[in-house]
């Protein structure tokens, strides 16, 4: 491998010069530093990343942790912080597991985003103690060096509960996601505050994990509660992965019809959802402007401009899983 002492032997010059020349100094005159440039372009001269790191005390690097890799949520999300941080001049790096947390003591990042249900936040409260830069998109910690971009997890369970009531159902189940999800905590608050407002609704929650699977799991039972009330359901699963699987199940298994029988609604509005026959209902939000504005309060921390708490707002999508009870039933 090449180093700064080759480069100086060649061209004659000091390894202070070169150092000089290769971090873009204007202590040297320009032709001196043009060349040197030439002469290590035309030896294959790489710059040790770490060692510049330690000298300038910058990555360029960003770090976003998540839970897992899975499922349809996690694409335009990712797109966003990335795009945003591009535009920066910052490149990322997305991580999952614990020996991966290693990486922000070690300032391998100038910042790190989490969506990690799985990161403790006493352990995230230290490196923010230890100045690094965090941005969080699932829980709320005060300090200085922690900045919150949340989704707005309360109006979107509020806005699915009252649709499904607005329709004249009176039955409600939800399936719920993991446990120590920030989100599905939230938007679980939400609906328990949203049905404890009608009286004579009926409420059940059920056990989710953000996953298909497990929304198929969830099915037998918004069957069951569909032929012993001997009417129509409402369900609010709280994501769109879950309700995909109840529908899955129902087509599969009963001879329920979505929209007729069961009347559903998920939250995300992922890609898929929009293709599901009938359309499902749900909750939705930019993913893509979500990260976007991530990668933005990064980049101010990282740079020392102040920021504040940002909250990102939501909206209904009405689709035909949802519809009007007749008032006999």
């Amino acid at each position: 491998m090449v180093s700064i002492k080759d480069i100086a032997k060649k061209a004659g010059v000091s390894i202070s010069t070169v150092s000089y020349a290769l971090n873009g100094s204007d202590r040297i005159m320009k032709e001196t530093r043009e060349r040197i440039l030439a002469i290590a372009d035309e030896m294959g001269y790489v710059p040790h990343g770490a060692a510049r790191m330690l000298k300038k005390r910058e990555s360029r690097l960003v770090g976003m942790y998540l839970t897992d890799y899975y499922g349809h949520f996690y694409g335009d999300l990712l797109q966003g912080v990335k795009e945003e941080l591009g535009r920066r001049d910052y490149d990322l790096v997305v991580c999952s597991g614990a020996r991966s947390r290693r990486m922000i003591p070690e300032r391998t990042f100038d910042g790190a985003i989490i969506l990690d249900a799985r990161f403790p936040d006493e352990e995230l409260l230290q490196y923010a103690d230890r100045g690094h830069k965090l941005v969080v998109l699932d829980r709320e910690l005060q300090h200085p060096n922690v900045n919150l971009v949340l989704l707005d997890n309360k109006a979107g369970a509020t806005l699915a509960i009252e649709h499904l009531l607005d329709q004249g159902l009176d039955r409600i189940l939800v399936v719920g996601g993991p446990e120590g999800s920030y989100d599905a905590r939230q938007r679980m608050r939400a609906v328990h505050q949203a049905v404890e407002r009608e009286p004579g609704v009926v409420f059940e929650e059920l056990p989710g994990a953000f996953d298909k699977a497990s929304g198929y799991a969830a099915g037998e039972r918004i069957a069951s509660a569909f032929e012993s009330g001997g009417k129509p359901v409402g369900v609010f699963c709280l994501n769109d992965d879950m309700a995909i699987g109840v529908i899955e199940y129902l087509e599969e298994r009963t001879s329920l019809a979505v929209g007729e029988h069961v009347h559903l609604i998920g939250f995300d509005n992922i890609e898929l959802s929009r293709y599901m026959r009938p359309r499902l209902a749900t909750i939705d939000y930019s993913m893509r402007k979500w990260g976007a504005l991530a990668a933005e309060q990064m980049a101010k921390m990282i740079r020392g401009e102040p920021v504040e708490t940002e909250r990102v707002y939501v909206r209904l999508v009405e689709g035909n899983s949802v519809k009007r009870v007749a008032s006999e039933q």
